[in-house]
């Protein structure tokens, strides 16, 4: 798991810690921003065929006025950024909602000469109506198509990589059970597409790719849960104690826990 459209492999080899220094190391590692270089060798995630990031340089490099929503820890756009140059963008902007992360992605971004404004997810951009020829986003948790056809301009374009339905749900349902439609079916593309074309976009491109996930030990788990709050809400270590012995075990009995990631990557124009 990675933000630069790498694989990662399993380094293998290392003797493997007791249970408990497993759950302590997997809940003391921080998890501001977006970097997932610390699951090198405990965790792998296949990575969508398009590479998002380098796709993103190349957006980057024939926009004037960018913003990239819901920016992380800046890392996505950093990395695309460098690859744009010297073609980027006149004014990029970010948002970001997580405090943790408006620091990140600010001390990250502030030598290119990119503000990071604090924004809620959920709320209004923070911008005037078409004020960007491109906006951009890398997994947001949803997208406000609404606002983002307002902050477009006329023959702009909306390019992002999503989150697909039921992504890792093997692992969501491990340790919340069978998950109802509603929950399991949200983000489906074609909801998305359905969605975008309500606030008068039109869909130009949408690919879904479904992607294989293994987790090597339970650190990793536990890592990835408190990074990816949403998939096990309210998730803590002492609140599930019992399922996470029984998947220690169950991964150093058996090998890996293999689960599958979804993506999608949308790309809208406004007309």
């Amino acid at each position: 798991m990675d933000d630069k459209d790498r694989g990662t492999g399993h380094g293998g080899g290392h003797p493997a810690p007791a249970f408990e220094a497993l759950l302590a190391e997997g809940a003391a590692v921080p998890t501001e921003g977006w970097d997932f270089s610390w699951f090198e060798g405990r965790a792998t995630e296949e990575r969508p065929s398009w590479g998002y990031a380098m796709s993103l340089a190349g957006r980057l490099a024939g926009a004037r006025a960018a913003l990239d929503v819901q920016t992380g820890g800046g890392e996505v756009l950093d990395f695309a950024l460098g690859r744009a140059a010297p073609k980027a963008p006149v004014l990029t902007v970010a948002t970001e909602g997580w405090p943790a992360n408006v620091a990140k992605a600010t001390a990250l971004l502030r030598p290119r000469g990119i503000a990071v404004v604090a924004s809620p997810e959920e709320g209004p951009l923070p911008f005037a109506d078409r004020a960007f020829d491109l906006v951009t986003s890398r997994h947001p948790v949803r997208p406000l198509w609404e606002e983002i056809a307002r902050v477009l301009r006329p023959g702009g374009t909306y390019f992002a990589q999503h989150v697909g339905p039921r992504s890792v749900f093997e692992l969501v349902e491990y340790f919340l059970g069978p998950q109802p439609r509603e929950v399991s079916g949200a983000r489906h593309p074609e909801r998305e597409r359905a969605a975008a074309e309500a606030a008068g976009l039109e869909v130009v491109g949408l690919r879904a790719e479904r992607l294989r996930v293994e987790f090597h030990d339970i650190a990793a788990v536990v890592h990835f849960l408190r990074k990816v709050v949403w998939m096990v809400p309210g998730f803590t270590v002492e609140a599930y104690r019992p399922r996470l012995r029984a998947l220690h075990e169950r991964i150093e009995s058996g090998g890996p826990f293999v689960a599958h990631s979804t993506r999608h990557l949308v790309e809208v124009r406004r007309p």
